[in-house]
């Protein structure tokens, strides 16, 4: 049994501003998205605009027990049930399933501060490491941080009761999650699913994870493609969700589908010199895509972005070019939510056909997703 699986709802928040007029207005303009350059110098991160959380997460309870990451998570997840017609329609909700990506939790500074200082003088880094890590890190602190606390406040907050799994901490979360919920709906185990993830960039501990693995951008903010053999990722603060449904579904609960899933893998190269273009080749092919338009979550990283834009051109070379990063910075585990959601709006507004998204990881993992025109 294959099913049509369809858009019927997203949800966008970032630095480009709240819903998809406004990205798709900053895609449109080509002006730089907003940056800070002086907070976290010399790496420039894109913040989200402000949002007002009432809007979509009432209860001041319920926002003082988030994280800046999770308010971000629920706030889009919101968006796109409003989208799709679902956010008043309790029984939908309560057979609605849940797939969420994200990273880890936000950090005890104090605590970390003290261990990467007493790392340098420590007779033995190993023994002290661990001490540290039993003593200082409180097992409330620990589950305070669970990457799976963003579906658990989706469902309490919105009412999304079906089943949830969260996909922690790889970079090809993003892809899966949408490969998964496209998978079960097209094969008649469920019909409807809330898919995304969030991230929140303006935190020290996260750029200092990038920073140590030698992936950000140092330098005034340029173009994902323009970043020359330095590269580097600009990280960004949002929240992108989907919501994804079985075409037949959607036509009985009179919602009109914005466009189309019409495949998505998922694969892991090497990453030796070439394997990244390699890769790009042969999923293209394995969705046998013809997009007039391609949504790349290129992340700027030396040399894997390169590679990206030489196989995308040789992949489909009359399509027009977009990057995520160019609109919303990188919003690593949403970053393809983010792509699909934008390439589903421009095919509902008619701007394509198809659309091609990637998500080529900074380090590891690569995904394609085919988003094409409702017949």
């Amino acid at each position: 049994m294959t099913r049509e699986v369809v858009i019927t709802g997203i949800g966008l928040v970032s630095c480009a501003g709240e819903g998809v007029e406004a990205h798709l207005e900053a895609m449109s303009s080509g002006a730089p998205p907003r940056a800070d350059a002086e907070t976290y110098a010399p790496y420039p991160v894109h913040p989200v605009v402000p949002v007002d959380f009432d809007r979509q997460i009432p209860k001041k309870s319920d926002q003082r027990q988030m994280e800046a990451w999770q308010r971000l998570g629920t706030y889009a997840a919101g968006m796109a049930l409003d989208s799709a017609a679902a956010k008043d329609d309790t029984d939908l909700k309560a057979r609605m399933h849940l797939i969420v990506a994200a990273g880890g939790g936000e950090r005890d500074y104090a605590a970390d501060s003290a261990i990467l200082s007493g790392l340098r003088t420590a007779p033995d880094p190993g023994v002290f490491l661990n001490q540290h890590l039993m003593s200082d890190l409180r097992p409330t602190l620990f589950l305070a941080q669970l990457s799976n606390l963003l579906a658990g406040n989706i469902s309490i907050v919105h009412g999304v009761t079906g089943a949830s799994r969260t996909f922690m901490g790889e970079e090809s979360s993003g892809t899966d999650a949408i490969r998964i919920a496209q998978a079960r709906i097209a094969s008649g185990q469920d019909d409807i699913f809330l898919v995304g993830g969030s991230y929140n960039a303006e935190r020290p501990d996260a750029l200092l994870v990038h920073a140590m693995g030698g992936f950000l951008w140092k330098h005034p903010y340029r173009p994902v493609f323009d970043r020359g053999p330095e590269g580097g990722l600009v990280l960004a603060s949002g929240g992108a969700f989907l919501v994804l449904e079985a075409r037949e579904h959607a036509e009985e609960r009179g919602v009109r589908p914005l466009a189309k899933v019409a495949g998505v893998v998922s694969d892991r190269s090497r990453r030796e010199p070439g394997s990244v273009k390699r890769m790009i080749a042969t999923l293209g092919a394995r969705l046998e895509a013809h997009p007039d338009l391609v949504i790349s979550g290129a992340t700027g990283v030396a040399p894997i972005t390169a590679e990206e834009q030489d196989a995308l051109r040789e992949l489909a070379p009359r399509a027009r070019l977009h990057a995520t990063g160019d609109v919303t910075g990188h919003l690593l585990e949403a970053q393809a939510s983010a792509g699909v959601g934008l390439a589903a709006a421009m095919i509902a507004r008619g701007e394509a056909g198809e659309a091609l998204v990637t998500a080529m990881g900074h380090r590891r993992g690569e995904g394609m997703i085919r988003v094409t025109r409702v017949s």
